[in-house]
C-alpha cells in the first residue's frame, strides 16, 4: 500500500517563505526591526562606555597610585588651634610604611602679572609654601621648566600650577619671566602639568618654604600634608596619622585618600550605567511588543497566503515556523544594526573623550541573543493563530 510522503520545509524554503513578508512590505519591516535596534544599540553602547570609563579609571589610578594620603587640620570638638603642627611633617615621616610627606602652606599675598596694580591683577591665584620633594611625593611631572631645588628654595622664585599658568598668560619659561607676588618680583623656573585630583594647586603659584618666610612675611603651619605609603600599608598609615600628626588633638586631624574620589565616581557611573541598561531593556521590550504587532497584522492580511499553502500540503507546524522565522528576522536584523550602532556610538563618545574604546564580548554576544529571544517570543502568538487557521476558513473571502 502506498503512503504519501509527509511535506518537508527545506531550509531554502523556510529562509524564502520569511522573507516574504520583510520583501513585499520593507517600510513596514525596518519599522518593525527600529525598535529592536534602538534597545539593542543603546544597551550595547552604555555596556561599552562603561567598560570603556572603567579602563580609563585603572589606567588613572596605576598612574596616580592609591598609595597617596592627605592631612589636613579638621574641626573635632573645637579644643585645637585648627591647624596642624609645625612639626606634623617631620613626625609623620618617622612611620615606618611612609615613603615620603611633603606639606604646603597657604601664604596670604595677592598674585599679579606685573606691577600696574591693579590692571595686571589675576584673581583665582592663591600662594602655597612648600618644599621641594612635593613633585616626587605627589608623582607629578614638569610642562615646562624645573620644581623648586634646595638652593632656588631659599630665593624669590616661583612655580605655577597649570591653571595658574594659563591665567597668568604664561606659557612657557623664560630666563626673565616674572610674576608680582605680595609686593616682591618673583622669577617664574617651572610650569607644572596638570595635577591629578589636586585642583586646589593647579591654581597655585608655588614658592619654598625659606622664600615665604624671607620675602613675603609668612609664618604659618602646614595646611595640608601629602603622605606617600607602600601599597600594602595604606590602611595602616591612615589609622595612625591622626595621633601622629596631631598628639595633642589627633581627633581634629582629617585624614583622606585622594583617589577615592575617583572610585566614588566610578561607583556613581555604575549606578548610572544600571539605569541606561533598565531604559534600554524597555526599548527592547517596546520593540518586541511592535514585531509582535506587525506580525499578527501580517497574518490578518495574508489569511489567503495562508490557506493556500494549508491546501498545497503546508503542515500547520510549517506555517508556524514560516512566521516564527519572520519575527526572529526581523529582529536579528534589528539585533545586528543594534550591535553596529552601540558599537559606534561607544567609539565616537571614547575617542572624544580620550578614552581606549572597549566593547564587551558579552554586549555583543548577548545583544543578538536578546534580540532573537524577544523576536521568538513576539512572533509566537502570531504563528501559532497563523497555523491555526483552516484552509477553508483562510481561504474564504472577507
Amino acid at each position: 500500500m502506498n503512503t504519501l510522503e509527509p511535506a518537508r520545509l527545506h531550509a531554502a524554503d523556510l529562509a524564502r517563505t520569511a522573507t516574504v513578508g520583510a520583501r513585499t512590505r520593507p517600510m513596514r519591516a525596518a519599522l518593525s526591526a527600529l525598535g529592536i535596534m534602538i534597545g539593542i544599540g543603546a544597551m550595547v553602547a552604555v555596556l561599552g562606555l562603561s567598560e570603556s570609563s572603567k579602563s580609563e579609571l585603572l589606567n588613572q589610578l596605576e598612574q596616580l597610585g592609591t598609595n597617596l594620603l592627605s592631612v589636613q587640620a579638621g574641626t573635632g570638638i573645637g579644643r585645637g588651634s585648627g591647624e596642624l603642627p609645625e612639626e606634623s611633617v617631620e613626625m609623620i615621616g618617622r612611620i615606618g610604611p611612609v615613603l615620603g610627606a611633603s606639606a604646603v602652606e597657604d601664604v596670604t599675598a595677592a598674585v599679579y602679572r606685573n606691577d600696574l596694580i591693579p590692571s595686571g591683577q589675576t584673581g583665582g591665584v592663591t600662594v602655597k609654601a612648600t618644599s621641594p620633594d612635593l613633585i616626587d611625593t605627589l608623582g607629578g611631572t614638569m610642562a615646562d621648566g624645573e620644581f623648586l631645588d634646595d638652593a632656588t628654595s631659599r630665593y624669590p622664585t616661583a612655580v605655577l600650577g597649570a591653571v595658574a599658568a594659563e591665567r597668568l598668560g604664561i606659557r612657557a619659561v623664560t630666563e626673565d619671566q616674572v610674576i608680582w607676588v605680595g609686593g616682591e618680583w618673583f622669577t617664574v623656573i617651572g610650569i607644572l602639568e596638570t595635577l591629578e585630583l589636586h585642583a586646589d594647586l593647579d591654581r597655585a603659584v608655588l614658592v619654598g618654604e625659606a622664600a615665604a618666610e624671607g620675602f613675603l612675611d609668612h609664618e604659618g603651619a602646614p595646611t595640608v600634608v601629602y603622605v606617600r605609603t607602600t601599597p600594602e600599608q595604606v590602611e595602616a598609615v591612615a589609622n595612625v596619622l591622626p595621633a601622629t600628626a596631631n598628639p595633642e588633638y589627633p581627633d581634629e586631624v582629617e585624614v583622606a585618600r585622594p583617589t577615592d574620589a575617583l572610585e566614588a565616581a566610578e561607583a556613581a557611573d555604575d549606578t548610572l550605567t544600571a539605569l541606561f541598561l533598565g531604559l534600554g531593556a524597555v526599548a527592547l521590550l517596546v520593540g518586541g511588543v511592535g514585531i509582535a504587532n506587525v506580525m499578527v497584522i501580517s497574518v490578518l492580511e495574508r489569511r489567503s497566503e495562508i490557506g493556500l499553502r494549508r491546501a498545497l500540503g503546508a503542515t500547520r507546524r510549517h506555517i508556524a515556523i514560516q512566521f516564527l522565522g519572520e519575527a526572529s528576522l526581523l529582529s536579528g536584523v534589528g539585533g545586528i544594526a543594534g550591535v553596529g550602532l552601540g558599537a559606534l556610538v561607544t567609539f565616537g563618545w571614547a575617542s572624544l573623550e580620550g578614552w581606549d574604546t572597549l566593547v564587551p564580548t558579552v554586549a555583543i554576544g548577548g545583544g543578538l541573543v536578546a534580540a532573537l529571544l524577544i523576536g521568538a517570543i513576539a512572533g509566537l502568538y502570531p504563528a501559532t493563530r497563523a497555523s491555526r487557521l483552516s484552509p477553508t476558513e483562510a481561504l474564504r473571502s472577507e
